[in-house]
Parts: C-alpha cells; sequence; structure tokens
C-alpha cells in the first residue's frame, strides 16, 4: 500500500495481499468445535481478505440506519444479548 492509509472503500485487491490480519483477544470465544476446526477458520478469513475477495463478498453497514434484524445479527456477533443488552457468556468451547 501507499504511505497514506486508505479506506476500505479505496483497497484494491492489490492492496489486501499486504493487510497485517489480527484478530482481538477474545474473538473466537464463542466458537464452537475442534481447535483444527478453528485453525481452518481463521485461514479461510485469511484467504479472502488476502486474495481481496472480501472487497466482493462485503456491503457497508450503516449502524445508524440498520434494520431491528440486522441490529439483532450485529448484537449477537459481538456477543451481547439483542434482548437485554448484556453481555453472554463468551467462554470458548472446543470440542
Amino acid at each position: 500500500m501507499t504511505d497514506k492509509e486508505k479506506t476500505f472503500d479505496e483497497l484494491t485487491p492489490e492492496d489486501c495481499q499486504d493487510l497485517e490480519i489480527v484478530f482481538a483477544p477474545g474473538a473466537f470465544d464463542n466458537f464452537e468445535g475442534t481447535q483444527e476446526e478453528l485453525d481452518e477458520f481463521i485461514a479461510e478469513i485469511t484467504r479472502v481478505i488476502k486474495s481481496g475477495e472480501i472487497l466482493e463478498r462485503s456491503r457497508p453497514v450503516d449502524v445508524d440506519n440498520m434494520s431491528e434484524e440486522e441490529a439483532q445479527i450485529l448484537a449477537r456477533a459481538l456477543g451481547i444479548d439483542p434482548e437485554t443488552g448484556e453481555d453472554v457468556d463468551r467462554t470458548r468451547k472446543l470440542q
């Protein structure tokens, strides 16, 4: 990438090859599966980003104007109970 920081909308597939992918601590705490399945999942996420495929498969989200259903999906993805607004159990369960 250039010296200038780009927004997601400005990225090209070539830019994606150089992106550093860092997952936040606890990002996969709700993952239910084996360590091997988690490793494969992370590898697929990395592949989709590095190949630039993410640019074709993603769509912008306007959190100020999302539907109720979209808000509930987002809340669940963030580990928040959409009914109560409280954090849900984020303990990772490996099988």
